[in-house]
């Protein structure tokens, strides 16, 4: 049996719901479980409703979410005759679900909500796609992912109880591809064991199809996204960047920790704890052989280029010329923790220490007032991080020239540079 899993962008309209029925045409002969996103820009509208409905514009959440109801139902009328009517019931079950909550008032936490109005965006793409699969001839069941993925109360990053997780799917799904060979479910989302919606933080989805490879011992995972596969670098910044056939899970955790829009690390975990080989398709193009990502060593990789605009660099010395050590060191660390903030690059002198960032304002000032109690701060913005892995002189200095190098760290790996 194999996962799949389509993103918002394969499902954005009729016309990429039809093709991604056509993809599963091809596959009838195989078990499959398909993970689904929201469609298209849904949750980005979903998480103004839940923004609205927080600063107590009822009014203005729910004919936001209106919108979100009509565009849902126009599609699945374009696309549905027979199973028209099944579908209509489900999305109003889920369509009640967010706007009994809209008319009460917000009594928790921001967090708690976001989780409950943005989590349904996938349950509509997920009955409108398994409805109109069905309809073509494409039989398959749909399953709410709620009653399977248990997870902690870690509103907007829930954590996985994977015991009672594993337990779910040994029980629920069996049963289901004795009826059918596919199975739909959603991506991004979860329930705790009051439950009460959840959702897994960035690249849920993604995460999601490898929780359900890694629990069913899947042959292989496949993502299939609009592109058409994983490039050596952003196509919009490089308009030569190349398709990178081959990668192992290593390369791939290393490209996403220096910023690269790749695979998640936390998606690759699952998969490389059974060895489950990672596919990147392209759903525009099926039969283009795409990027197959493996436990296996992968030799001459091609330069990867990754660049990090809005950049803010941070320097921070000692106010009486004492060394920088583990202790103030430690205590920035916490900061950043306790801000969530990441930095992308750090440099630790005898007296000082410098580290760039993503520019978020209030809590970059929030850390720059923090910190001044113990080091004399000094706050940088508007720069750029160039990393590139497999690094040739000769193209750092393409990419460095009509720049001012502020800060340069390298391995013999990779070299990352940020730079006026």
């Amino acid at each position: 049996m194999r996962v799949f899993k389509f993103g918002g962008a394969s499902v954005s309209n009729v016309e990429r719901i039809k093709q991604v029925a056509e993809i599963l045409k091809q596959e009838a002969n195989d078990e499959l479980l398909i993970v689904i996103s929201a469609m298209g820009k849904t949750t980005n509208a979903l998480e103004k409703v839940a923004e609205n409905f927080y600063m107590g514009k009822k009014e203005d959440a729910l004919q936001l979410f209106n919108q979100v109801k009509q565009q849902h139902l126009t599609i699945s009328k374009y696309l549905l005759v027979k199973e028209w009517l099944s579908c209509e019931q489900l999305l109003n079950n889920f369509f009640t679900e967010v706007e009994w909550l809209l008319h009460d008032k917000p009594v928790r936490e921001y967090d708690y909500y976001y989780d409950q109005i943005v989590c349904v965006g996938e349950m509509l793409s997920t009955a409108i796609v398994s409805a109109y699969l069905n309809e073509s001839g494409i039989s398959n069941k749909w399953i709410d992912v709620r009653d399977i993925i248990r997870t902690d109360d870690n509103f907007r990053d829930a954590n996985i109880d994977w015991a009672f997780t594993i337990q779910q799917v040994q029980q629920l799904l069996p049963p289901l591809y004795q009826k059918s060979k596919i199975v739909i479910t959603q991506g991004f989302v979860g329930a705790t064991d009051e439950n009460e919606s959840t959702t897994l933080g960035r690249e849920g989805s993604d995460y999601t199809a490898a929780v359900f490879a890694n629990i069913m011992g899947a042959g292989s995972l496949t993502i299939w996204k609009d592109v058409v596969g994983v490039m050596n670098a952003d196509p919009k910044q490089f308009p030569e960047a190349r398709l990178i056939p081959e990668l192992n899970y290593v390369e791939v955790i290393e490209m996403a920790y220096y910023g690269a829009q790749v695979i998640h690390p936390k998606t690759i975990k699952p998969l490389q704890n059974k060895g489950i080989p990672l596919y990147v398709k392209s759903f525009l193009d099926p039969l283009l052989p795409g990027t197959v990502i493996h436990e296996g060593v992968v030799k001459k990789l091609p330069p990867i280029i990754v660049i990090k605009e809005n950049q803010v660099m941070i320097q921070l010395s000692s106010k009486d010329f004492s060394f920088v050590g583990e202790k103030p060191v430690g205590i920035l660390y916490h900061l950043f923790e306790e801000l969530a903030l990441k930095p992308t690059i750090t440099q630790n002198g005898a007296i000082s220490f410098t580290c760039s960032m993503d520019d978020r304002p209030e809590k970059i000032q929030q850390l720059a007032h923090q910190a001044s109690e113990i080091f004399d701060v000094t706050v940088e913005k508007g720069l750029k991080l160039l990393t590139i892995r497999h690094y040739e002189p000769t193209l750092l200095e393409k990419l460095t020239e009509n720049h001012k190098i502020v800060l340069q760290q390298q391995t013999p790996e990779t070299v990352q540079v940020l730079m006026r």
